[in-house]
């Protein structure tokens, strides 16, 4: 069945109950309701126009479809972090490794982050703040003995 043919059997079905709609709304008359009465015909006169056959939703199951249907594929990647800010990133497609142990950096896992949902960013981003105050203690103790280093250092150079 075509859309032309689903449309014409509309549009036919409109004009039908078009036609039949007043005479259903007008009141019966007591003449007309004892004629009702030994005449049951006209009843069923009207019930073949409101038992046809509606058209059915969607597109007809008879036309084949030439459209290629959707192939999902299933790709898994995967970032780890360490408490000091070291970050890799692995790939899989099914059960195929595309990629293995690649190194990012923390800036660019944060805005990947960022830039995929604001509810992953911030556990990332806090991982990363972590990282860092604990990078920044330890240059701090470095520097520190740094100094002492130079000052044994200047001490020696007498």
């Amino acid at each position: 069945m075509t859309v032309e043919a689903l449309t014409h059997d509309e549009d036919t079905a409109g004009e039908a109950q078009a036609t039949e709609s007043p005479e259903a709304t007008e009141p019966a008359t007591p003449a007309a309701s004892s004629s009702d009465s030994a005449e049951p015909a006209p009843a069923s006169e009207e019930k073949p126009a409101e038992e046809a056959p509606k058209p059915k939703r969607g597109r007809p199951k008879a036309a084949a479809s030439t459209a290629k249907k959707t192939r999902t594929v299933e790709l898994t990647l995967t970032v780890t972090g360490t408490a000091d800010g070291e970050w890799q990133a692995e790939l899989k497609n099914g059960s195929k490794w595309v990629a293995k142990g690649l190194e990012i950096p923390a800036a660019a896992v944060s805005r990947a982050a960022r830039e995929l949902h604001e509810d992953l960013s911030a556990p990332i981003d806090e991982v990363i703040n972590q990282a860092r105050e604990a990078q920044a203690a330890k240059v701090a103790q470095l520097e520190a003995e740094l100094e002492a280093a130079k000052a044994a250092l200047a001490d020696l150079d007498v």
